[in-house]
Parts: structure tokens; sequence; C-alpha cells
């Protein structure tokens, strides 16, 4: 067969979020057409911000999105920790050119909604079907056939499961995985910085008690938006959803004896979100013939690294590289190649993460960011 007639790669997507859609581009990117199916009825700009550090900001340039995402984020000259009371800096971790100039692209921080938005507007809105919620799949001759909720049935030539914590393709692949509730949740949300008044917050600071934290951040150039995030203990409270409101009084209290500047981040917020925060072991494997996880669906992680996004979109660029230019009775050989050269990586940033450690001191950032997901060598079966 010669290379004009190979036949197209047809490659279904479960899941809209920032991995799922990178993969779209991705592949995309590469020749490979893809479909993504999203079970929400709309998208929403969540009170949410996210970090993209240099590893996933090299992806993303690929996709030619770096010059927007410098429009939308906030350019930080450092990342610092400091004792919860008295200020006291304990590691200052330097960014902004530093950094670029070290790992060869930007640190940046934004608001989720806006990096969603972002890499969205690069995948044709005819290829995302919104409202299609998936109740089954069926492994068919040479693909995949998908059922949704609607009664519609789509076949495809592999599918890829982006689809979170909560993943169905996941469950059907391996069955129901409970995660391990940790006793911690995270209260989170954006507000105008004017709210604040002359406040000066930093650029990127964590604040470490003895038993919680807080990360508070600019996720605006114009620094007009600031964003939080804490880890709280509070054990009565399970609830692994985005869209659940927290008592900004009982966060406050939480945070009573922390430094005046927490506070007053604290007394400044109006309405908070809050999730539960659980741990998941890394899974035995991402797939099955020509079915496959990405992102959260396979290597969901705590929040104390912002890696989670990050590795979802190095997941989505390594996917894509194994795809491109393939027969369609490789893909199961390729899926296997995405999942070997992934997992090691994605398993150690997990389990790290998952320790609550990272920058609190001296820390060697090279490996996470120095990552290069274009170019790392793919492994070899």
């Amino acid at each position: 067969m010669t290379a004009l007639s190979k036949k197209q790669l047809e490659i279904a997507i479960v899941g809209a979020g920032i991995g799922g859609l990178t993969a779209a581009a991705a592949l995309l990117r590469v020749g490979v057409r893809v479909q993504v199916y999203e079970q929400a009825s709309a998208f929403a700009r969540v009170g949410a911000g996210i970090q993209q550090s240099p590893n996933a900001v090299r992806v993303l340039r690929e996709l030619g999105l770096e010059p927007q995402l410098r429009r939308l984020a906030f350019y930080p000259m450092y990342w610092q920790n400091r004792d919860s009371k008295t200020g006291t800096l304990a590691h200052h971790y330097p960014l902004g050119p530093a950094a670029e100039e070290r790992f060869g692209a930007p640190y940046l921080l934004l608001h989720r909604g806006d990096l969603h938005s972002a890499i969205a507007s690069i995948v044709p809105r005819q290829l995302i079907h919104l409202n299609q919620r998936l109740v089954g799949l069926e492994s068919v001759k040479d693909g995949v056939t998908l059922s949704f909720a609607d009664g519609a049935h789509r076949t495809a030539d592999a599918l890829v499961g982006a689809d979170g914590v909560h993943s169905f393709v996941r469950e059907i692949l391996f069955g129901t995985e409970k995660p391990r509730f940790t006793g911690r949740v995270a209260y989170r949300t954006t507000f105008p910085t004017g709210h604040l008044a002359a406040l000066d917050i930093g650029d990127n600071t964590k604040w470490w008690g003895a038993d919680r934290h807080i990360v508070v951040y600019f996720v605006k150039p114009n620094r007009e938006e600031i964003y939080f995030v804490t880890s709280t203990p509070e054990s009565q409270f399970e609830v692994e959803s985005w869209s659940s409101h927290g008592d900004t009084e009982t966060l406050r209290s939480a945070y009573e004896d922390f430094h005046p500047q927490v506070r007053a981040v604290l007394a400044a917020c109006q309405q908070v979100h809050k999730w539960a925060l659980v741990e998941r072991d890394p899974v035995p494997r991402w797939g099955e013939d020509r079915i496959v996880l990405l992102g959260d669906a396979c290597h969901a992680m705590t929040p104390y690294m912002a890696q989670g996004a990050a590795m979802a979109v190095e997941d989505a660029a390594v996917l894509s590289r194994c795809l491109e230019g393939i027969e369609p009775d490789c893909i199961p050989a390729a899926l296997r190649r995405y999942e070997l050269t992934r997992k090691e990586r994605a398993s150690r940033v997990q389990l790290t993460s998952s320790k609550n450690t990272w920058m609190r001191q001296r820390t060697d950032g090279d490996w996470v960011y120095g990552y290069d997901a274009w170019r790392v060598p793919l492994a070899v079966l």
C-alpha cells in the first residue's frame, strides 16, 4: 500500500477537558482524524487557576498556542515558599526569564477556563460533540463502537479515554476503582485583585502550615484577577467535585492563625468552591487493544506539584507521535508504545506529588520542567 492510499485513522476521544482537547489538536496536527465526545452540555469557566510549567508550554507551543497563552497568562518572576505564621522565606525558586532561559519555555499562571478556551479554539467546533454521555463500549473488528445515553452509536479505529478522575472508560476496562480519601479538602476561587486594595501578595506563593497550606497567585497578565487553593484537614467531606461550594467562614477560621497576608486574601473572597482531595495509585495498565487512557483517567494526582494538567498535555504529544503515519492494524502496538513511553514518568510525578514536599526546600525542578514530550525517545517494543 502506498503512502497516498493509506487509510487515514479516525480516533474517538471521550472527554473534552484540557487533556482530551490537547490530544485532539495534537492528532489533527499529524493527520489523524478525531471526534471528541463530551458529556457536559456546555463549557463553563469555573473559578480555578492553573500553572503551566515549561514542560507543558513546550507542548502547546508546537500547537501554535504560545502567543495566545502569553496574552492570557501572568508571567511570574518567582515561586516563593513561606512559613504560614511568620512569613519567613523557606525557599525561593526563580521563574520568569531565568526559568525560560533554563528550560526553553516560560512558566505561566492563568485561569483554567482561559487555557481550556485557548486549546478549544484550535480544534474545529464540528469535531466536538457536547451532551454525549458514554454508556457502553464494544470492541469490534478493526475498531471500537461507542454507545451514548441518547441512543447514538459511533465507531472509530481506536478510543482515547480522557474522561478524568471518574473515568467511565477506565471503569469499563478495569472495573470500579474507589480512591482513598486523604481527609483533606481543597478550597479554591478566583476574584478581582481590586478587592485586596494595595496588598502585595507576591507572584506565586505557597504558605506552609503545620498541617495545611494555601497557594496564592495571579491569573491575569495585568494582575487583575487572583486565585488561591488550599489543602485543609476536613475529614467529613468526601465530595470529589469541582462545582461544590464551601463556606467562607469555615475557611477563614481554618486559617485564622496564618500570616496577615493570607487572612487578607481570605477576607476578600466572597465565595469558594471545595472538593475532596483523594489519592489513587498508578494503574497497572493504561489500556487494552484499541482503547487507551490519558491524563487524570490513568494517573490522577494530588495538586501539590501543579502537574496534573501538564501530564495530560505531555500524554497528548506522545500519543500523537505514536499514532503518526501508522496503518490501522498497528494501532494496538502504537498505544502500547505510548503507555510504555509515558507510564514511568507520570507515575513518578504522581507519587512525588502525593508527598507534598515539592518546592518546600531547595528542589531539583529540572527533571520535571526540562522534559520535552515532542523529542523524548519513544519506547521500543
